[in-house]
């Protein structure tokens, strides 16, 4: 089963192009089914059956000794990487039968976006410290204006090299990112984002550079190596406490607000899909949701005949 979950994942990252982030959850996932089939006597994907299979949507849900319930997102996705796995073990020849075929994933609840109102956004931006700061405050509102500025993921900010944004006192206005597939795209980037990383381009990372062996990462932490996602998070949290803003901000707050913002302002639902990177607009249109949901309270609010 090894062999089969291997080369399934193989076969992901070269033929689908699959995220590392999306490879690193579906390798978790799939080491918990083979560990399940194990503990059920099952040393093979041919001998497992479609009760094998719904059991350990069961068991994703109620959790056992080792593992909490998965809420029903996270059960979908080791679900859907099960299934891939028994259509990739059939084509392969390892199985004669797909036993996850009929078996459907949890549906997830659909959970609207939580977007910051624009005082408390620039509340969070402020709280990274003075624009005479250190080398690690600038660094800090460098990455948290490019974040609200662009729409970027974390992991698309810390992926960035310097090339990727505008050299200071440059025409150009764009920042190259990187997002799922490894797919790029181009983001212009607004005028506080973009000094705030001209400030640290000059006056912070050659300073926090001394101290590495020389990396093209733009973000650097303060051993001069790249920062790292989980050293993202750690520094937009940091500013979230300080802004008295703890509970309301997570990785992908920013990326809301961003969104959120650009439609509440009149984009079209198409530009704002381009700039956040999302193959559908499906996807993206769970931010108008949002909009409409402020639409309404605005109209409740202010109409002399929306109440009686």
């Amino acid at each position: 089963m090894e062999a089969a979950v291997r080369g399934y994942l193989d076969h992901l990252a070269v033929e689908r192009n699959l995220a590392r982030n999306t490879l690193t959850a579906y390798r978790r996932d799939l080491g918990r089914y083979v560990a399940f089939l194990r503990s059920r006597g099952i040393d093979g994907l041919a001998g497992v059956g479609e009760r094998d299979v719904g059991e350990f949507l069961a068991s994703l849900r109620a959790g056992d000794d080792e593992h909490p319930p998965l809420a029903a997102s996270s059960a979908a996705r080791a679900v859907v990487a099960v299934r891939g796995l028994h259509r990739f073990a059939v084509r392969d020849g390892r199985a004669g039968t797909d036993p996850a075929r009929d078996v459907r994933p949890p549906t997830p609840a659909r959970r609207l976006p939580k977007a910051l109102p624009l005082s408390e956004m620039e509340a969070l931006l402020d709280a990274t410290g003075p624009a005479d700061g250190g080398p690690l405050v600038l660094r800090d509102r460098a990455l948290l204006e490019l974040l609200y500025g662009t729409g970027a993921r974390i992991s698309e900010a810390v992926g960035l090299v310097v090339d990727d944004v505008p050299p200071p006192d440059g025409e150009r206005d764009t920042v190259v990112l990187t997002g799922k597939g490894d797919r790029s795209r181009l983001v212009p980037i607004g005028s506080y984002a973009r000094r705030a990383v001209d400030a640290y381009l000059v006056r912070a990372r050659p300073a926090l550079a001394t101290a590495g062996r020389g990396t093209p990462a733009l973000f650097l932490n303060a051993r001069g190596g790249g920062l790292t996602r989980q050293g993202a998070w750690g520094i937009l949290a940091a500013a979230a406490g300080r802004a008295g803003l703890g509970g309301k901000v997570s990785p992908h707050t920013l990326r809301h607000s961003f969104a959120t913002h650009l439609l509440d302002g009149g984009a079209d639902v198409r530009v704002v899909q381009e700039l956040l990177g999302h193959a559908s607009v499906a996807t993206t249109q769970i931010y108008t949701l949002v909009t409409a949901d402020r639409l309404r309270e605005a109209y409740a609010a202010a109409h002399p005949r929306a109440l009686g």
